[in-house]
């Protein structure tokens, strides 16, 4: 298989020919010749685990196409020669650095605003404009800057500001109609919910409508000093504020300066907890205790760090005492067994379902680089595992590389075994790939042979018949698929074939050997048979086998025929490559596509010289719906619009349509 290598800067990539069974120490082998880091500046990552030398990319669970993440560690000798000062002297260069940023700021008094004003201070972090209070005034240079404290938030610090961020608190309303354009106001706005509260932010009108129940602005939303945003619908909600315009000290009259004392009221704004509405006095389980939705004893509160909810040390069970002094903390819903936790620097632990690879004499047999048992990459959930006849857009003549990706598409779901089914229902999919020496394959009817009866231990995929096969397991399943009643000793033929269970049957290119209905490459689909008949019999071998004839009954052209091959081109049906594979090929000069299943060189040669001219590119066959899908799709008011643009690649070919469809 292969598995990409890529720097967490992601700036550097490598794809690498590996097996499952490789260690750790080798792929940072394989790591250095590809992209030249040394082995000692890796540090390799999967899934959050740190890749630990003495394991196996199998014991990580690395799969086909899986990217590891490598870190390279940075050379700190010279760093480390540099830092050599103790800990009081870090401290105190700290103190130092500290006094050295306030010693610019002296304390002065402002010609526009004094200690105690209530001011509007603009948020650098939302852009939008809260109450504060100013608490200190200095000068730095020859500017002024402003220590102010948010009013109605009591856990909050004091900062500093420069004057362009504060202006006098806003006390005017403005009715609707008082509005023009290019006026600058204060409103109310929720960037992410328009027709919830939000925050005050400063908006330039360029357009006001006044309907019947309704105002609506349009114009520009300004979100601090840089951020703008153009907004074509705004409705005020009936609070405009004018923005105060700064006044001097000598300049302010009485009423100026009981305007400047804070009133006590906050201006409305997007609640914190959408659930309480930030109601202290109403118990809520988002805001408050997970367990007992009570807000109380705040100072007893404790933060999951995973779903951030909170928790009462006494509502644990059981019960805290104090807050754990750990730097993460996870409430039991979250929390994960502590065995099957990998921290940063720990090994991977040993896993129980197999006994420990270090402890073992003697080195399994390896797998190899190739793509037999890379595992699936993912899983069919379009169709059940269970499920009879054709898989929803899966079309006859699609071919696959390799059967893992047949198993991937719900097609043929085994990787290896050559029927699936249940002993207790029937049979789902077959797979023709010229295992057995008894099969007859002659298009749209073959003779199959049944499973078992070989000794495939040691881990052999294929050996000579050794033992009688019996009606069981498999080779029931595929009885079962017959329209008679079932027989377990002379078998059975069916007295109306075509009301038989459906089969799925794929063809395999090393099939080529013995017929030439086999395809030239990888795995194809074929369509759906029925089972004819089964019987027990005396195979080649000596021994005694069950054979199936199965019969084909599918509304498509067979892809060996002159119609089916027509209609593969017009679909546009290419063999289908893993993701990455070609880019892997490409990259080690190697073939991407299986070699045909000829006999020799001579007849290799022969197709070379046999081979016909290029064709003219056929036209794509257009897809006409059947009258099922139109009235469903007519029926689909809610998303007609969706389904007029989906029917534009009707022209396209039923791939292409059913394409345009996902993605959508």
């Amino acid at each position: 298989m292969y598995v990409k290598v890529r720097t967490m800067d992601g700036k550097n990539e490598a794809i690498i020919m590996i097996s499952k069974l490789t260690v750790v120490e080798d792929l940072k082998r394989e790591i250095e010749k590809e992209l030249h880091i040394e082995i000692d500046m890796q540090r390799l990552f999967f899934r959050g685990k740190q890749l630990e030398n003495g394991y196996k990319l199998y014991d990580y669970n690395i799969n086909l196409n899986d990217v590891i993440q490598l870190m390279i560690k940075i050379k700190v000798d010279s760093i480390q020669n540099k830092a050599t000062s103790s800990d009081d002297n870090n401290a105190k260069r700290e103190k130092e650095s500290s006094e050295n940023k306030e010693e610019g700021l002296i304390e002065a008094e402002s010609l526009y605003y004094k200690v105690g004003d209530a001011i509007d201070c603009l948020d650098q972090i939302h852009g939008a404009w809260f109450e504060a209070i100013i608490q200190k005034i200095f000068q730095k240079g020859e500017e002024i800057v402003y220590n102010v404290l948010w009013e109605f938030d009591d856990k909050a610090f004091p900062f500093n500001v420069p004057e362009t961020c504060i202006r006098p608190r806003a006390r005017h309303l403005i009715p609707f109609d008082e509005l023009s354009v290019g006026q600058k106001i204060m409103i109310n706005y929720n960037v992410d919910e328009p027709k919830e509260v939000g925050l005050w932010y400063d908006f330039t009108i360029s357009k006001a409508e006044k309907k019947k129940r309704l105002q609506e602005l349009t114009g520009i939303l300004h979100m601090g000093r840089d951020h703008q945003l153009e907004i074509e619908k705004v409705n005020p909600k009936g609070e405009i504020y004018a923005i105060e315009a700064f006044k001097l000290l000598t300049e302010r009259t009485a009423e100026d300066e009981r305007f400047m004392i804070s009133n006590g009221k906050r201006r409305r704004v997007a609640a914190t907890c959408t659930t309480c509405m930030d109601n202290p006095r109403k118990k809520c389980r988002e805001c408050g205790c997970k367990v007992c939705a009570g807000k109380q004893d705040e100072h007893t509160l404790l933060l999951c760090d995973e779903c951030n909810y909170a928790y009462h040390l006494k509502c644990l069970n059981p019960p805290l005492a104090t807050i754990p002094d750990e730097d993460y903390w996870y409430c039991p819903e979250c929390k994960n067994d502590e065995n099957e936790i990998v921290k940063a620097g720990d090994k991977l632990k040993e896993s129980k379902k197999k006994p420990s690879t270090q402890d073992n004499k003697e080195p399994r047999k390896d797998w190899g680089k190739g793509m037999a048992c890379v595992g699936r990459t993912r899983i069919c959930s379009l169709v059940p595992s269970n499920h009879r006849g054709p898989v929803p857009g899966i079309e006859v003549g699609m071919c696959w590389i390799f059967r893992v990706q047949a198993s991937e598409v719900g097609v043929h779901r085994p990787h290896i075994a050559g029927i699936h089914g249940r002993e207790t229902d029937c049979a789902y999919s077959i797979v023709l790939s010229g295992g057995y020496e008894d099969d007859i394959d002659n298009g749209d009817e073959f003779l199959y042979t049944g499973s078992g009866g070989r000794d495939l231990s040691g881990n052999k995929r294929t050996a000579g018949q050794s033992s009688d096969q019996t009606l069981t397991r498999m080779n029931k399943a595929l009885a079962i698929n017959c329209n008679a009643k079932l027989n377990e000793k002379v078998g059975a033929t069916a007295a109306n074939w075509r009301g038989g269970i459906p089969v799925r049957v794929v063809r395999n290119f090393k099939l080529g050997k013995y017929s030439k209905y086999a395809p030239q490459e990888g795995n194809r689909y074929d369509g759906i048979y029925k089972v004819v008949k089964y019987y027990p019999d005396t195979g080649k071998s000596g021994f005694r086998v069950w054979r199936y004839v199965l019969r084909r009954d599918d509304p498509s052209p067979a892809p060996w025929t002159k119609e089916g091959k027509a209609r593969i081109a017009s679909l546009d049906l290419k063999p289908i490559y893993p993701d990455g594979y070609l880019e892997v090929m490409k990259k080690s000069n190697t073939s991407a596509k299986k070699r045909p299943a000829l006999h020799d060189e001579e007849d290799t040669m022969v197709l070379k010289r046999n081979k016909s001219p290029p064709k003219k590119k056929l036209k794509r066959e257009k897809y006409d719906l059947e009258d099922e899908l139109k009235n469903f799709i007519e029926n689909d008011k809610l998303n007609a619009k969706l389904w007029a643009e989906c029917t534009t690649a009707l022209p396209d070919g039923k791939t292409a349509f059913l394409q345009y469809i996902s993605e959508r």
